[in-house]
């Protein structure tokens, strides 16, 4: 069965950035520039955070969008990506309507989430979680 990631409570995230900082490191990088997720503040604290992460959308702009198919849609949802096909377009990064797929500068490649849920795990708060995706 098909998995996403889902943000369950927004108005529980107190920015700390655990999330991104454990997705960063499942790939063997410190600090946050290869997180798939994002947490930005709303306008101060008092607005809160906003937390953004892949949707997986059962039709995908972002694969729509890709001129080589580096970026092929996968069953239930989301995308799968392979860097070997990507020509460094950006066309997925402009074309996610949620702003969550991201750019690796240093790879000149989008950053895009594998819905394995490692993130979910370090969260302390339970803003975000991992679910099965029903069939649509």
């Amino acid at each position: 069965m098909a998995k996403r990631l889902s943000v369950i409570d927004v108005d529980r995230c107190v920015g700390c950035q655990a999330c991104m900082f454990a997705c960063a490191r499942r790939v063997g990088e410190g600090g946050l520039e290869a997180s798939c997720i994002h947490v930005h503040s709303a306008g101060g604290i008092r607005k809160g955070f906003v937390v953004v992460v892949c949707r997986a959308c059962p039709d995908p702009p972002c694969a729509r969008s890709c001129p080589t198919d580096a970026l092929v849609p996968r069953e239930g949802g989301g995308v799968k990506f392979k860097p070997n096909l990507c020509v460094s377009c950006k066309n997925c990064v402009e074309a996610c309507p949620f702003g969550a797929a991201f750019w690796d500068e240093s790879q000149h490649k989008p950053q895009i989430c594998v819905y394995c849920g490692y993130c979910a795990d370090y969260c302390p708060y339970d803003v975000i979680k991992l679910e099965e995706m029903g069939k649509e």
